[in-house]
């Protein structure tokens, strides 16, 4: 029987991608529209997750997305995602995403995400990934925080579909 492959997290990871903010992505508050950070994210979750599994991926859920702080006019963004763990078709991605102004060279940390994908085969089925190789100490501690997650979405998702087995009785 073979092992199922596997790959370490630095084949997939996005490192301080970087974005310019200009005035059109700014709010009523002038700070950086949050969605449009959050669609960035998930798009970046996506090239992730593809990487990782060499297939085609879908967001399955988002989940945790915490703004930190404010975004402002003249930030530049760095978005980094890495691969925190795979479990049969899905797998976590998280985002840590800094504003750094381009002129100091300061960074705020301004918001964490996990998203989970599922990858599809060519007929749009659910099909296995390769398993996470995490490197490092704190690889690891997301490797493992990503199973608690994982626990807690599924502990979720069970208590709900009580509650509506309930109602519908």
């Amino acid at each position: 029987m073979s092992e199922k492959p596997s790959k370490p997290v630095s084949a997939s990871a996005i490192e301080k991608h970087v974005y310019k903010v200009f005035p059109n992505d700014m709010n009523a508050h002038d700070t950086v529209f949050g969605g449009m950070i959050m669609a960035k994210c998930d798009r970046l979750a996506l090239v992730v997750a593809e990487r990782h599994s060499a297939h085609v991926c879908v967001t399955a859920a988002v989940d945790s997305i915490h703004f930190r702080a404010p975004a402002k006019g003249n930030d530049t963004l760095l978005f980094s995602l890495s691969l925190n763990r795979s479990w049969g078709s899905s797998m976590e991605i998280g985002a840590r995403v800094e504003a750094e102004n381009s002129y100091t060279g300061e960074t705020r940390h301004i918001l964490s995400a996990f998203f989970t994908f599922v990858a599809l085969d060519a007929n749009d089925k659910p099909v296995d990934v390769p398993a996470v190789i995490p490197e490092g100490g704190a690889q690891k501690r997301r490797f493992e925080n990503a199973e608690i997650r994982r626990e807690g979405r599924l502990k979720t998702r069970a208590q709900l579909a009580k509650v509506a087995d309930n109602k519908g009785a």
